[in-house]
């Protein structure tokens, strides 16, 4: 027969060290007394000897018991004991003898039953679940955190497991597109067709290219969402491989439709500048700054063909009597109505630019002799003096024209439109209505303005030049910002003239330097006697294009700066016009920045006169902007000059810089741009630049203004309802 394995038995004491050595706490509960036997281990849990918890009861295991618990607990049992479950078995709190709670896993069975059916006896253990039930507790907190997380940066993620073929999303991917993983089943072929065509078709060889090539990408897509709303989103994808095989893509997918809504305002308000940059807002004509550009691309070209160019200057003769007799509306009318005319006398390869009121520029191309361009001068002239009817009315003005040849002519373009003007002006004291052709050989232009140079170096050496300051204002608080010093010239006869009448005439002259670095030491020479008083007032001093050009620029600053031991940085503020920032963007970028650490702070002066891209903006590390004054002059009444002047102020604040507006003329001006969230105002409605002498009483004086001082307090009622700062 064959031969019999005896099982082996285990003793006591081995079933107590197998139960030690799984620390599992032991319970024996006799139901109908409440008895309730356990091993050390089980008192141990909670922190106590078995002695201690004498005399054992059933409710000695109960009122351990977190009371939430207690009922799950009771509930569980009573399921167990009508048979709805195979095992007693619950996870609950209990209480710890140093106070706090731990987590167990309380099993039980019954081994006895009474001939009623009724329970008797149950054996069952107590397991420590406490890093177990924590460990659960980080990850709910942690993967709420990345849900929430998730939605406030509308960010989700996706996996497309190539093998499967599943495409797995996240809770925020579903939500983006306004769905839910009970509602919606996300397929490649049902996520492409959100798309729109254009998109589809991106998104479309990208995935192509990611699962033959292993290419990543990276894309701005447009979709609608399963609602039917259009939305902006970034997908991006990264490739894994095994074996050179593609065989999941794993993802981002972000609604971006806000930073995109953004993006595109700063767009259209860049386009915006730079139309208002570049073109007369009531003829569309283009205006001073693209007659330069256009002006220095002529002369290029006419050097390569080696053909002349006509400038012509060309100014309406009686043009002011129209806009008295019937006002500035006709009048504007009957501007846009010979820009008319004058435009279809010249060719497509011709220019004609509004230079300002009643004046026009053309840029007359590839000109081979005087007698080429002679008919067309003529024709303009009949356009000009064809008679106009509006309103009824039969208006009628003629025209002067000047004109300047180059190369034969061979000034730089600023000196070529001089030129031209001086000659309007010989055609104008020769009966109107005609053209006259500068004559280079005579130089007169050129002779006279080596005499007006001679005299205003005679001035510069008889300190005939002084510095008048004009208030800058701080909008939040109405407290005086600093001063802007701008020169005068203190003439021996003729009084106080302003930077117009002499500046321009220097411009292109080492002269300039000498002044600019003049007017530098006089303000820092001002701010020195303002230490003690008013230390934080500010001082800004207008810069040159030549000055600034200087190899030597920074050095003489520095120089200057020494010479002053009290300067405090940041009191200083030199202005650069727009223009002059983007003709050389690498060398302003590089003195701006070599200025910064002495301490000297820039503005853009004129800004939206010139047309900075966002990322000329962003490489001009200057503090400050300053709104060129012809829109904020027009602002109250212009709805595009408005739209310009906050758009600016939105861009400055993207850019984290500060709006200076100049030209507030009015108290309106203030308000509307208090609104609008500008930081700084000056302007004639402030006060008018005035000598250093008076700025003591001006001081005084502004802190009683009424006027200014209520709207200051309608300013601090505003700013707290906004998000003002």
């Amino acid at each position: 027969m064959p031969h019999k394995v005896k099982q082996p038995i285990i003793n006591q004491d081995v079933f107590e060290l197998v139960i030690n050595a799984t620390e599992v706490g032991v319970w024996d509960w006799q139901i109908p007394t409440g008895e309730l036997i356990f091993n050390e281990r089980w008192a141990s849990l909670i922190g106590y000897t078995v002695e201690e918890l004498q005399p054992i009861q059933f409710e000695t295991w109960a009122n351990t018991i977190h009371p939430e618990d207690l009922i799950k607990a009771n509930e569980q049992l009573e399921r167990y004991w009508q048979g709805k479950a195979e095992i007693y078995q619950v996870e609950a709190r209990m209480k710890h003898k140093g106070g706090h709670y731990i987590w167990v896993l309380a099993s039980g069975k019954c081994i006895s039953w009474d001939d009623d059916g009724n329970p008797k006896r149950m054996i069952g253990t107590h397991l420590d679940i406490t890093q177990r039930k924590l460990d659960e507790q980080d990850l709910v907190t942690k993967t709420k955190l990345l849900d929430e997380s998730q939605k406030i940066a509308k960010l989700g993620g996706w996996e497309l497991d190539l093998i499967s073929t599943e495409l797995f999303w996240t809770k925020e991917t579903f939500r983006i597109h306004e769905t839910s993983e009970q509602d919606f089943d996300p397929t490649v072929d049902a996520g492409l067709n959100l798309y729109l065509p254009e998109s589809k078709k991106v998104l479309e060889v990208a995935l192509h290219k990611a699962i033959s090539e292993g290419e990543n990408y990276d894309l701005t897509l447009q979709m609608y969402t399963t609602k039917g709303r259009k939305i902006d989103v970034r997908t991006t994808c990264i490739v894994t491989q095994t074996n050179g095989i593609t065989t999941k893509l794993t993802g981002i997918f972000q609604d971006i439709s806000e930073q995109m809504k953004t993006l595109r305002s700063l767009e259209n308000s860049n386009q915006s500048l730079k139309n208002h940059a570049h073109y007369d807002p009531l003829t569309n004509l283009p205006n001073r700054n693209l007659l330069s550009e256009r002006m220095r691309s002529a002369m290029l070209r006419s050097k390569r063909s080696e053909k002349s160019v006509a400038i012509a200057f060309i100014d309406l003769d009686g043009f002011k009597k129209i806009n008295d007799q019937y006002g500035h509306k006709i009048g504007d009318e009957f501007l846009c109505h010979i820009s008319n005319n004058l435009k279809n006398c010249i060719r497509e390869c011709d220019t004609l630019a509004r230079f300002g009121g009643d004046e026009f520029v053309a840029i007359l191309d590839e000109i081979n002799h005087e007698q080429s361009f002679t008919p067309m001068l003529n024709r303009m002239l009949e356009a000009v003096a064809t008679p106009v009817i509006i309103d009824g009315k039969s208006l009628k003005v003629s025209g002067s024209i000047g004109v300047t040849l180059y190369p034969e002519d061979p000034s730089n373009s600023d000196q070529l439109i001089r030129h031209a003007d001086q000659a309007m002006y010989i055609a104008k004291q020769s009966g109107k209505n005609t053209f006259y052709l500068f004559d280079v050989e005579k130089d007169v232009a050129i002779k006279h303005r080596y005499e007006e140079i001679k005299l205003i170096k005679s001035a510069f050496h008889n300190n005939e030049f002084i510095l008048f300051y004009q208030p800058k204002v701080d909008l939040k608080n109405m407290k005086v910002l600093g001063f802007e010093a701008l020169i005068r010239w203190q003439h021996p006869v003729f009084g106080i003239l302003a930077p117009g009448q002499f500046l321009p005439v220097i411009e292109h002259n080492m002269l300039t330097v000498e002044l600019g670095e003049k007017v530098i030491s006089d303000a820092l020479r001002q701010l020195n006697q303002w230490h003690h008083t008013n230390p934080e007032l500010t001082i800004s001093v207008n810069i040159t294009p030549l000055q600034l050009q200087q190899a030597d620029f920074v050095e003489k600053l520095e120089a200057i700066l020494n010479k002053h031991p009290n300067y405090r940085p940041g009191r200083l503020i030199l202005e650069i016009v727009e223009n002059v920032s983007l003709n050389d963007v690498n060398h302003v970028a590089k003195v701006i920045n070599q200025c910064s650490e002495l301490g000297v702070l820039f503005a853009i002066d004129d800004f939206g006169t010139g047309y900075s891209s966002l990322s000329y903006l962003k490489r001009l590390k200057a503090k400050y902007i300053k709104i060129d004054r012809s829109f904020i002059q027009g602002m109250l009444s212009n709805p595009e000059d408005s739209a310009i002047v906050e758009a600016t102020i939105e861009l400055a604040r993207v850019f984290k810089r500060k709006i200076i507006a100049e030209g507030v003329e009015t108290l309106e001006h203030g308000k509307r741009l208090k609104q609008m969230r500008c930081d700084y105002a000056q302007g004639f409605g402030i006060a008018m630049p005035m000598p250093v002498e008076e700025l003591a009483n001006w001081l005084s004086e502004w802190e009683y203004n009424t006027d200014w001082q209520s709207f200051n307090e309608e300013a601090i009622v505003l700013a707290e309802y906004s998000d003002y700062n």
